[in-house]
């Protein structure tokens, strides 16, 4: 006997995610992917010999909760130095299993069913996905091209008595938008004016381009109390499956949070906790070299397609740059599963990360952080595909 509605309505509209889908048909196709967004690289090669280390000296069983000290000390440390924001390590940073446990740790804790979040669109998938399974109501706010900028119009008109948060992500997946000072402080104006908390996602935090400088906007006036942050030490060390990230939070922010936490991983890692620790212990050393090799990949990229139908934008952060669809092509999905199938590349379909606007239509994803000769490649087939 089959078993009928099983599954929670809040679930009911949640298919494949679109990484796993050109993923599978990237591998099936033996196309170049430039898809999904991980190094298909080693990163920091010193945490490969401190994690072994930690696990040879017995630092194996669970951590505490929170995370180990070490680590919320040097993160505390970090962005004491790097934004003169003060963090207590003991009671308002919390490492987590990756920066996705941290997001839906905060979803669970702050929304209520029925509370409403504003997410701009393009929205990481799981910052959608996050809302609707604590029960919240998504609202948008498009990021228009060509520079993926917004209007405080339109925030302004997105806000209801239910709205609880917003969330931001700087720099920006999928865009490679960097937010501007003034467009935080319009951002921060508002949440202040409202009363709203701030989910601000900022795994790329360290990787900006071109002098472009992350400023996070829980360092702008009377934001600390009301932001949660969220970062990631798989993106910064180039180590995503090591799944290490952290929030940073006011004290009674995180109280919340950690309630959630203690029952979702209780707590993560725990060599890799001991290798991330000393791999920040060498943050300033190892990031001119992490931001060039990035840059010298961003430009590869775009230089290879500057002047082609795909007319690119260029990303001021992150790891990812959008690109117009070609017109032989009926729109981004056409264009994806045609250049998987036909042409031997993958790439992201942006109209998945869109609610409100159809701009997603006219625009594809590619991911940067592939070696140079799978970036060759990639750049190679795209343009056969307009050339055929």
């Amino acid at each position: 006997m089959m078993l009928k509605n099983v599954s929670s309505e809040r679930i009911s509209t949640m298919g494949e995610s679109i990484f796993t889908t050109m993923s599978k048909l990237a591998f099936e196709k033996n196309a170049v992917n430039l898809g999904q967004g991980f190094p298909d690289f080693d990163g920091y090669a010193m945490i490969f010999e401190s994690a072994y280390r930690a696990m040879k000296e017995g630092k194996n069983q669970y951590a505490p909760s929170p995370g180990i000290k070490s680590l919320r000390d040097v993160i505390s440390e970090v962005n004491s130095n790097h934004y003169g924001i003060a963090y207590n390590p003991d009671t308002e940073i919390t490492i987590t299993a990756g920066a996705t446990e941290g997001l839906y740790c905060v979803m669970q804790a702050f929304l209520n069913t029925g509370d409403e979040a504003i997410l701009f669109e393009p929205y990481y998938d799981a910052h959608y996905a996050d809302v609707i399974l604590a029960g919240g109501i998504p609202k948008f706010v498009t990021l228009h091209k060509p520079d993926f900028s917004f209007t405080q119009e339109e925030l302004e008109q997105s806000i209801t008595p239910k709205t609880k948060l917003i969330v931001l992500n700087s720099p920006h997946n999928p865009t490679g938008k960097v937010f501007s000072q003034v467009e935080l402080e319009m951002i921060a104006k508002i949440a202040i004016k409202h009363d709203l908390l701030v989910v601000s996602d900022e795994v790329y935090e360290f990787l900006t381009f071109d002098a472009v400088k992350h400023v996070p906007i829980a360092k702008l006036e009377g934001m600390k109390e009301r932001c949660i942050t969220i970062s990631s030490t798989g993106k910064t060390f180039g180590s995503t499956g090591w799944k290490i990230g952290y929030v940073c939070a006011a004290k009674e922010l995180t109280d919340a949070i950690r309630k959630v936490h203690q029952w979702t991983t209780f707590a993560v890692n725990t060599p890799a906790q001991h290798a991330m620790a000393d791999a920040f212990g060498t943050l300033d050393t190892y990031l001119p070299d992490f931001r060039a090799l990035y840059q010298s990949k961003r430009d590869l990229l775009f230089n290879a397609l500057k002047g082609t139908e795909y007319k690119p934008y260029l990303p001021e952060g992150s790891y990812f740059m959008m690109i117009d669809v070609p017109k032989k092509f009926d729109g981004d999905v056409d264009a994806a599963m045609r250049l998987v199938s036909e042409f031997g590349v993958a790439v992201i379909p942006p109209s998945v990360f869109y609610s409100k606007s159809s701009e997603g239509n006219t625009l594809l994803r590619l991911c940067f952080a592939k070696k140079d000769e799978t970036l060759i490649k990639g750049a190679e087939n795209l343009i056969k595909a307009i050339n055929s």
